[in-house]
């Protein structure tokens, strides 16, 4: 097993989390709660799914099943969330209980077996589940955000600018990181410039 897993799954798992939260940051709040038609979902809906279902699958996660029976799935599909403090509790809540299940594991733990409406799951099979969970529903968040934000200012490499990054990566020499560093690390320094 490869040692590093949970702290590169973590950096994956924080960096999506950023990319939310650099979308929510470029909208106004009436965006937030903007549904393209009945069979779309708003921003908010989505945090409200993603709130809903990480509080279910990261409580509890190595002694009990991932779908609590207080959890009501359908209800995370409806308007519950009223305003953009609102929203941002939730989504600090569900992340918060993820990353903190995370970093409270240990490599032998990834072997075990927990259970998702009663189908097991190795843990590194559930981690990976969400992974791709969580992520897919970002991507919508980021999406329905560039269709949104009057000033779209893109998360990853600008249109038109590629081949200077790919010059820019070229130009130094070989090494090791996790590709998140460059978006996490340069966030975490703006933060604590900030404080």
């Amino acid at each position: 097993m490869n040692p590093n897993y949970l702290e590169s799954v973590i950096r994956q798992f924080e960096y999506y989390k950023l990319l939310g939260e650099k979308t929510i940051a470029q909208l106004p709040d009436d965006a937030l709660f903007r549904q393209f038609n009945e069979a779309s979902n708003s921003i908010a809906i989505i945090v409200n799914h993603l709130h809903g279902n990480m509080l279910s699958r990261w409580t509890g996660f190595l002694t009990t099943d991932g779908e609590k029976e207080w959890r009501n799935r359908d209800s995370e599909f409806e308007d519950h969330i009223s305003s953009r403090d609102e929203l941002l509790g939730r989504w600090e809540e569900g992340w918060g209980i993820l990353l903190h299940t995370l970093r409270s594991l240990k490599e032998e733990d990834l072997l075990k077996t927990v259970y998702i409406r009663n189908q097991g799951h190795t843990v590194l099979e559930a981690i990976n589940r969400q992974l791709a969970h969580y992520p897919y529903h970002i991507g919508q968040i980021v999406y329905l955000g560039k269709m949104y934000a009057e000033k779209w200012t893109s998360l990853s490499i600008p249109k038109g600018q590629s081949a200077q990054y790919n010059n820019n990566k070229f130009a130094q020499l070989p090494h090791q990181e996790h590709f998140t560093s460059e978006f996490l690390d340069n966030t975490a320094g703006s933060k604590n410039e900030k404080e």
